[in-house]
């Protein structure tokens, strides 16, 4: 029984091949570039893009489990070619599928709901992996500089998301659940910032910055014009999903999710000078 990861060298799916490959799961991971991936032993790595579905059939052969991404291409665009590729699947004797929930309308996502294949959506909130967006700042200046300091989060450590997708693979009793994935804890940017400054073992100072400011800001970082609207919306409207802690970790995988503090401890040279 063989699992592709799709997105494998990617935040999520480095995980999801780290969890399987743990739990003793034959995995292939599929990347466009195979001499640039980087894997432990036993992982099987094949050439192929989701772009282009014509890639993937070989990838496929054999594979009984399969986790999607819903985007593909230059900056995260939405993937077009999502009913080919569920096709593919089916064909291929593909028994469980996860998707990656990319936060919008899907093709892909739409596919995999009407296949008859047993699917499971996986529907993380912040990534704890996003604060390495900080990292460069705080080495430099010990600054995190943010707007709307008191938003919230019930951010989830990633290996906690490639948990639940690997559970969803090998173990039945998950097929048509849509599973929102938190953290164990809700959090302000104080609380980070805190988390992150104990970790490195050095103070963080946290400077609140305006909307114009932060717009400023990720501007001339050379974020797109759509992307800055949705940090925005996200930050400064962040819906309850976002900031609700969810017990699905724990439900699916027989053990708590990790906290924000582990996740800090554990990345914490890339925060000091």
């Amino acid at each position: 029984m063989t699992n592709l990861v799709t997105g494998a060298t990617g935040t999520v799916g480095r995980q999801v091949v780290a969890e399987l490959l743990r739990r003793g799961h034959a995995v292939r991971a599929l990347t466009r570039d195979p001499a640039k991936a980087d894997f432990p032993a036993g992982v099987e790595v094949v050439q192929g893009d989701l772009t282009e579905p014509g890639t993937l059939a070989a990838a496929l052969e054999g594979v009984t489990g399969l986790h999607l991404i819903t985007f593909g291409g230059p900056y995260f665009a939405p993937l077009e070619t999502g009913p080919r590729i569920l096709e593919l699947a089916r064909e291929a004797g593909v028994r469980r599928i996860t998707v990656l929930h990319g936060g919008g309308p899907s093709l892909l996502e739409d596919a995999v709901r009407a296949s008859a294949v047993a699917w499971t959506v996986l529907m993380p909130v912040e990534f704890m992996a996003n604060a390495l967006e900080w990292a460069e700042d705080i080495r430099d200046t010990g600054e995190v500089r943010e707007p709307f300091v008191d938003r919230l989060s019930a951010m989830v450590h990633e290996a906690d998301i490639g948990a639940v997708a690997a559970v969803a693979l090998t173990e039945d009793g998950h097929a048509g659940q849509e599973y929102v994935i938190t953290g164990p804890q809700v959090l302000t940017l104080k609380d980070k910032t805190e988390a992150l400054a104990a970790a490195r073992g050095g103070e963080i100072r946290l400077v609140e910055l305006s909307e114009e400011q932060a717009v400023g800001k990720w501007r001339a970082a050379g974020m797109q014009e759509d992307v800055i609207g949705f940090l925005l919306e996200a930050y400064g409207n962040t819906p309850l999903v976002g900031r609700t802690v969810a017990a699905t970790v724990e439900k699916v995988t027989g053990r708590p999710a990790r906290t924000f503090a582990e996740w800090a401890r554990a990345h914490a040279g890339a925060f000091r000078a």
